[in-house]
């Protein structure tokens, strides 16, 4: 039982410095999805070009 306790612990550490890492230090334009405009295209400069 203490062994499954220890992964269990290492498992929450390495998700949490995981998620610390994906929020602070990586850049956030490796994670920003596609945003759709709410602008149509043909109506001078969108910016969809």
């Amino acid at each position: 039982m203490s062994i499954l306790q220890h992964i269990l612990v290492y498992i929450t550490v390495a998700l949490a410095f995981g998620y610390l890492v994906k929020k602070f230090l990586l850049p956030k334009s490796l994670f920003a999805g596609k945003k759709r405009s709410s602008k149509t295209c043909g109506d001078g400069d969108c910016g969809c070009h």
